[in-house]
């Protein structure tokens, strides 16, 4: 509704009734004096806290003090329930309190996690957002603590030969967070707790480019990664508990194919997937796009390459 800004002029000595029409709601205001309109104020404040209504939970955390975790402004109660049993919150609290996690050291303490929103995929929960209380207690100070957790997620470098060159296979895709068309990696999120990984990336290849490959024909490049990085990449760990996998598929094609996959629309409409694939000559690779992922999965085959780790 369009609201016509007004000015109103109190004059705090006198006792006088204003009623002002916008569109089709009347608003009527009452002035007094100083001292009235205090309490006035005062008493719309306390009736504004008591209609917000608190959802809070204490979650336990073994060996460490318990974690309040509380529901921001607006959140339903279904919401918040399924923001604190979804495994993405889960395997952030086992990630705090577990090797190498940021409560492991005793100098940084957890006050409290408050949930601020939800987007569920069907009955899970896809995307979660929320801010955590981090102290460091030698000085008091505040650690930044806002999260957007997805999750696990797949990308894929598929290299084809042909006619004696190598060539990568790129998605071109629709990110409204960037405004932009970007060229990147096939990729996907996991769709289950399950851990399926290699699953999942024979799976996106195929919903997004139409090639059909073979689950033990993928190689997971952050397999090579040392075991504390619990062979992930992280690409964002600031604001994002992104981890993602990388896999690498190497195959012959003849040049008809080549030409199939250049420009092939792709994609699960139905989920607002408009997907385009292309083929780029992989020694133009690292300079044809802005995905972090293809730059990663770039220098995870060149490094696995270069110390002899691939066949």
């Amino acid at each position: 509704m369009a609201v016509r800004a007004r000015t109103l002029v109190f004059l705090p000595a006198l006792s006088t009734r204003l009623s002002i029409r916008l569109n089709r709601a009347t608003i009527s205001v009452i002035t007094t004096t100083s001292r009235k309109c205090k309490l006035l104020s005062v008493r719309m404040a306390s009736s504004q806290s008591a209609a917000t209504s608190s959802l809070t939970r204490t979650v336990a955390l073994p060996g460490f003090a318990p974690v309040q975790v509380v529901a921001g402004p607006g959140l339903s109660e279904p919401d918040f329930s399924n923001a604190i049993d979804c495994s993405l919150f889960k395997q952030w609290l086992k990630n705090m309190h577990g090797e190498k996690g940021i409560l492991t050291n005793e100098r940084i303490g957890l006050k409290e996690v408050q949930i601020q929103g939800v987007d569920m995929f069907g009955s899970r929960v896809g995307f979660l957002k929320f801010k955590a209380d981090i102290i460091d207690k030698e000085t008091g100070a505040k650690i930044p603590g806002i999260v957007f957790s997805r999750g696990p997620a797949v990308a894929m470098l598929i290299l084809l030969e042909s006619g004696g060159q190598t060539y990568a296979v790129l998605t071109e895709q629709v990110r409204v967070p960037v405004g932009k068309f970007i060229l990147e990696l096939p990729a996907g999120m996991l769709d289950d707790d399950q851990g399926d990984f290699v699953g999942t990336a024979v799976r996106e290849v195929e919903e997004e480019t139409g090639l059909k490959l073979k689950v033990e024909d993928m190689v997971n490049l952050t397999s090579f990664l040392d075991h504390t990085t619990r062979q992930g990449v992280f690409p964002s760990p600031g604001g994002c508990d992104e981890d993602l996998r990388f896999f690498l598929y190497r195959g012959k094609v003849d040049e008809e194919t080549l030409k199939m996959l250049q420009g092939k629309e792709t994609g699960l409409r139905e989920h607002g997937e408009l997907i385009k694939v292309y083929v780029v000559p992989y020694s133009k690779l690292w300079r044809a796009t802005s995905d972090a992922k293809v730059l990663c999965a770039i220098a995870l085959y060149e490094m696995a390459k270069k110390e002899g780790l691939l066949s």
